[in-house]
Parts: C-alpha cells; sequence; structure tokens
C-alpha cells in the first residue's frame, strides 16, 4: 500500500466508495454521507496503522482527561416533529399518523388562524394548521419555509409575519 497516493486519491472517491471502505476499514457500516469527515477518518486510521497508533503516554492523557469530563448520565430527550401534511389531508384535518407534537410556540396564535401580512403590493395570507402552515395550497413545515417562499430568501418567519416582538426576541 502506497499511503501517499492512497490519501491523495481519497478526495476524488464518491461518498458511496468511501462509506464503502470505512466499512472495510472500521468494520462496520457509518450513517455519515459527509464526505470530508469519511476522508479525515479513513486518512486518520490509514496513517494510524502505518505509522503507529497513539504512543502509551498519550493514551494515559487522554484516560485522565476523560475521567475529568463532565459527562451526560442520561440520554438527550427526544422529540419528535409532525409529520408532513398535504394541502388536501389539512383541508380534511386528518393525518397520516400521529406523533407526539412539540409543545406550541406561544408566539403563533392556535390553528386556523390566519396571518395576514402586505407584501410588494399584495395581501399575504397564511393559515396556521395543526403541524405546519398553508400558503397558496401549499402546506409549509415552519413560517420560515412561507418566508423564504415568499420573498426568495432565507428570513425569520416570526419576525417577517411580525409576530416576535424586542421583549420576545431576548427572551430565547
Amino acid at each position: 500500500m502506497n499511503l501517499a497516493h492512497d490519501l491523495a486519491a481519497l478526495p476524488q472517491l464518491t461518498v458511496a466508495q468511501l462509506r464503502q471502505r470505512y466499512a472495510d476499514i472500521f468494520g462496520e457500516p457509518t450513517n455519515s454521507a459527509h464526505k470530508a469527515w469519511l476522508v479525515k477518518r479513513i486518512a486518520w486510521r490509514w496513517q494510524a496503522s502505518a505509522e503507529g497508533d497513539l504512543s502509551e503516554r498519550a493514551r494515559q492523557r487522554a484516560a485522565l482527561l476523560a475521567n475529568d469530563a463532565d459527562l451526560r448520565l442520561s440520554p438527550p430527550k427526544t422529540r419528535t416533529l409532525p409529520a408532513p401534511v398535504t394541502a388536501a389531508a389539512a383541508s380534511c384535518g386528518s393525518a397520516t399518523s400521529e406523533p407526539t407534537p412539540l409543545a406550541p410556540d406561544r408566539r403563533l396564535p392556535l390553528p386556523g388562524a390566519i396571518l395576514s401580512r402586505p407584501y410588494k403590493g399584495q395581501q399575504l395570507q397564511v393559515t396556521v394548521l395543526q403541524s405546519g402552515f398553508a400558503y397558496q395550497g401549499k402546506v409549509f413545515a415552519s413560517l420560515s419555509a412561507v418566508a423564504k417562499a415568499i420573498t426568495g430568501s432565507h428570513c425569520n418567519g416570526y419576525l417577517f409575519f411580525h409576530l416576535a416582538t424586542k421583549e420576545t426576541r431576548h427572551e430565547r
């Protein structure tokens, strides 16, 4: 194995090829599709195999640091997002599955309310749904997605629809 040649060839591989190499080298598949991360991990393992792993002194230092680290004792709470809803299902009030919804944002009005705002000479109207926002026959997951569809650039949906005040912006 010519290490320098193989390392130089890694960035030219596709993500699928890198994932296969990762599985071959580490003995387990990866869920990552981040090309730069895969290249770095594979290169590190090849170099460690060719030139030797960490020294005993480095291992002891790492173990000492790990003992001092504040480790999480319980796993993070999982949050489930609402299932995507089609415009037809939104008008019928039915969804395909019932995930545990996130706590509603206190800045939003109740589902069924219509957010209205003038923008470039027209009056925009967005309907607040149980799990999303309806605008021109399409359902969006967030107000920011609606604002992006309207303006063509990313902006905060709460600010765009004037639902955030200075007080609520500073509370978060």
